[in-house]
């Protein structure tokens, strides 16, 4: 039953094949057409092209032209410009003058007379030069001197600090001050003192000197205070720097 139905069915399967096969002949006939018009008349191409080189041609000729003119302009220039004579323009000369030769030192010639040749003129000038020179020397090493003189010259001083020690808790430390300080020498000057407690109640006097190294000796100090034998049992230095 159904394949009968699609028997009585008017569907066309094959139309595809149809619509090229009428795209193939239809593309025939335009070419028939062009080789037809082609055939009737056979200039019309190269007519066209003949046209379109003459065209341009004529810009080539345009161009040239404008070439030949623009040469010609140069050349007239270059004839004006030959033809002129050449002149220095004064307001392109430089600013600043040339600088002028150096001259050529010329050595002099001393004159010399027959009975003079065996005289040594150089010698004579160098010896008097040399003179001159061991003068000067001379004199700026006496005013050196004399100037190295005038300067003080300095002092080496110290500072030394001694710990003086007594006998025992009963010695009278105000009257040991005072003993030490009876020690007088030229480059020695006392200072400052204070007690400074050891132990069991004895103290130790602690005084500041400034010696100078070259007049006195910090051994003879220290022997000069263990000499007051009734109140220091000893002497110790506490610091020592130079000044």
């Amino acid at each position: 039953m159904a394949t009968t139905n699609l028997a009585q069915e008017k569907v066309w399967f094959e139309k595809p094949a149809y619509d090229r096969a009428e795209c193939i002949h239809f593309e025939r006939l335009s070419k028939v057409d062009s080789i037809a018009a082609i055939a009737d008349n056979p200039n019309q191409q190269c007519i066209s092209r003949v046209s379109v080189l003459e065209k341009e041609n004529q810009d080539l000729k345009t161009v040239v032209a404008e070439l030949k003119t623009i040469v010609g302009r140069l050349d007239e220039r270059v004839k004006i410009l030959e033809e002129r004579p050449f002149t220095i323009d004064p307001m392109r000369i430089a600013i600043c003058p040339a600088k002028p030769p150096s001259p050529v030192p010329t050595k002099a010639t001393p004159k010399a007379d027959d009975d003079d040749d065996d005289v040594d003129l150089f010698g004579s000038d160098s010896e008097g030069e040399d003179e001159d020179a061991a003068k000067v020397r001379e004199e700026r090493l006496a005013a050196y001197a004399a100037k190295k003189s005038k300067k003080p010259a300095l002092i080496a001083k110290s500072n030394v600090i001694l710990d003086i020690k007594p006998w025992d808790d009963e010695t009278d430390m105000k009257a040991m001050e005072v003993e030490v300080r009876k020690i007088v020498s030229d480059g020695l000057l006392w200072g400052v003192s204070k007690l400074v407690p050891l132990a069991y109640g004895i103290h130790k006097l602690q005084i500041s000197s400034v010696v100078e190294d070259d007049k006195v000796s910090i051994d003879w100090l220290t022997e000069q205070i263990e000499a007051i034998e009734d109140f220091v049992q000893s002497v110790d230095i506490a610091a020592f720097n130079k000044i």
